[in-house]
């Protein structure tokens, strides 16, 4: 694993990873937090164990329909952060465990395939990190390296402006247009990788 993580390409892939997992969280979190439902009509009369009544019921719980937003919006922040990437992936991944089979236990129609990558990508950060987080479980403690990518300021930076973006986004608007949510989180997202291939470049050259 640690001949993996000193390659520039999979450790960029991680780090990005957390940004579309962390991004897909706060999106679809704070329509929660506002007390809204996902639909912009009620499904109280939606059939009986059928999704949409599964998403009514939720919703008029109130609180706990909240308290699950503020639970996304919390992890996929640190998600976003890179810096606590490691515990926001501990965090997310029995939500997401916990969503994924919530739609494969009903009719979600292609939702499962979603939700089962978006798992399989959560367990990979976990296995990704699981040098130093076997130490939860009385395992020997491994250090990861410290020049690792997502220790440049420059993707913090990256993942506080994609969640001010999305958060502030989806609070001032409830029915969204998609394509320019993830257009304008793309454009931030290839901005930054454009940004540190520069800096790489200009320090390989200044070692010449």
């Amino acid at each position: 694993m640690n001949r993996l993580k000193s390659f520039f390409l999979a450790q960029i892939f991680i780090i990005y990873t957390r940004y579309l997992i962390g991004g897909a969280f706060v999106f679809s979190s704070i329509i929660k937090i506002k007390g809204k439902r996902f639909t912009t009509y009620s499904q109280e009369d939606a059939p009986l164990g059928s999704a949409m009544h599964f998403f009514e019921v939720l919703y008029q719980t109130g609180g706990y329909w909240q308290f699950i937003g503020w639970a996304q919006v919390l992890a996929g922040f640190l998600l976003m952060t890179q810096r606590y990437a490691k515990l926001g992936a501990v965090i997310n991944f029995p939500i997401l465990l916990n969503v994924f089979v919530i739609t494969i236990s009903m009719d979600f129609g292609g939702t499962p395939l979603i939700t089962g990558l978006m798992l399989a990508a959560n367990l990979m950060l976990l296995i990704w990190h699981w040098g130093e987080l076997k130490s939860l479980i009385n395992l020997p403690y491994t250090p990861e390296p410290k020049d690792q990518e997502e220790n440049k300021p420059l993707w913090a930076i990256t993942g506080v402006l994609l969640f001010s973006f999305t958060a502030g986004y989806r609070l001032i608007i409830d029915f969204f247009n998609p394509f320019f949510w993830f257009g304008l989180g793309f454009l931030i997202g290839f901005g930054a990788f454009l940004i540190r291939l520069v800096q790489r470049y200009r320090a390989k050259t200044s070692m010449q």
